[in-house]
């Protein structure tokens, strides 16, 4: 059975074209510091318009492991990164409150392949509508279409009107699907129909397609000391 990290995904407001600056606070502290200490295995940070995504990879929740401390230098990165990253809930009080809420996975039976690409989109969601979201994706997974389009995995996520899509694909039936997606685009076309009472562009005066959901990620740190753990 292929390993699977456990995931946060934080989102926050992030200041447009922060990136470099953001990255490089992270890029010094995962130098000298060592989060797997902490169970931390892989970062990566993203950006979407105005938003900042954190995806964060553990060995394993935190809720088993017991490994609740923060990250090392936490309270230094918060401080360096603070005049660019924002929280961006309504409700916001904490850190845990950036914390975006799980609500639907899936992943197929088997082994998936080891060369897979994350994808993460970002969408606006109707209040409330997580059931409803939930459920078109899992009638949509029960059939053939994640399996035709090499989909490995995938992890649907709220927090306050943000919807985030993290998607594993096999890389190379991505590219296949890419080369000839005619024939599914009546399939893709009705889950986006089913979907669109509960989801829409995060920013509609600049959508076009949707490439344009897409987050751009800007920084990735992988525990290189780490070996995932093989069933024998």
């Amino acid at each position: 059975m292929t390993f699977r990290p456990y995931r946060n995904v934080i989102v926050c407001h992030m200041v447009r074209g922060s990136e470099d600056k953001v990255g490089a606070v992270f890029g010094h502290y995962d130098q000298i510091t060592r989060p797997q200490d902490l169970g931390v295995i892989g970062r990566s940070l993203l950006s979407h318009d105005d938003l900042y995504i954190h995806v964060l990879d553990r060995k394993q929740d935190p809720a088993i492991s017991g490994q609740r401390r923060g990250l090392p230098a936490f309270q230094q990165i918060a401080e360096e990164i603070g005049p660019y990253v924002t929280p961006y809930p309504s409700y916001w009080e904490n850190p845990s409150h950036s914390v975006a809420k799980e609500f639907y996975s899936w992943v197929p039976d088997g082994d998936v392949p080891a060369d897979r690409a994350v994808t993460v989109i970002v969408q606006r969601m109707k209040p409330d509508s997580e059931a409803d979201i939930a459920r078109v994706f899992a009638e949509s997974d029960a059939g053939p279409l994640p399996i035709e389009t090499g989909v490995a995995g995938r992890w649907l996520y709220s927090i306050d009107d943000v919807f985030v899509h993290v998607l594993e694909q096999d890389k190379v039936k991505a590219a296949e699907v890419r080369q000839n997606h005619e024939s599914l685009r009546p399939a893709f076309a009705s889950v986006m129909k089913n979907l669109s009472p509960y989801l829409s562009p995060y920013r509609p005066e600049r959508w076009q397609t949707p490439k344009d959901s897409v987050a751009s990620m800007f920084y990735r740190w992988d525990a290189e000391d780490w070996i995932p753990p093989t069933d024998d």
